[in-house]
């Protein structure tokens, strides 16, 4: 829910300053801020050790020390984690396919990409391999009660 509220406010943010009038006007500008804007949200929550869905599942990000991440290794994260999305984009683009065959192509690949997780030696997703971090279990800390 965080998430699409910070999507949708910078998306307004973005029409009311560039003055769009027509959602197609100034489409890859869009995007290209959409991708700085989530940038920094990813990079500072995972530099800080989680999202606040990391948070409500008990994950943290560390790096392969179990120390925190730097924001050079959560930015490289970040960009590493586009290979879930970026490959079949690029390469269906040109062929002008449908939005619905996309769509299942995509779902293709995301599967794909996650089931070969299964053959790194420690079972964790690649872009995590090559940014030098892991996912780990934070158990709840204990309330107090008084």
């Amino acid at each position: 829910m965080l998430l699409f509220g910070v999507v949708f406010i910078a998306g307004y943010l973005f029409g009311t300053l560039s003055q769009t009038r027509n959602a197609l006007d100034n489409r890859h500008l869009l995007q290209a801020f959409m991708l700085v804007v989530l940038g920094i949200y990813f990079v500072w929550f995972w530099s800080k050790g989680q999202t606040l869905a990391m948070k409500t599942w008990h994950i943290r990000v560390v790096d392969t020390q179990g120390r925190p991440l730097t924001q050079t290794r959560a930015l490289l994260r970040y960009a590493a984690s586009w290979m879930w999305w970026l490959p079949p984009l690029a390469l269906l683009y040109p062929l002008g396919l449908p939005p619905l065959e996309v769509l299942v192509l995509l779902m293709g690949w995301i599967l794909i990409w996650a089931l070969l997780s299964r053959f790194h030696p420690r079972k964790q997703f690649w872009h995590d391999a090559w940014a030098g971090t892991q996912l780990v279990h934070q158990a709840p800390t204990p309330k107090r009660i008084r």
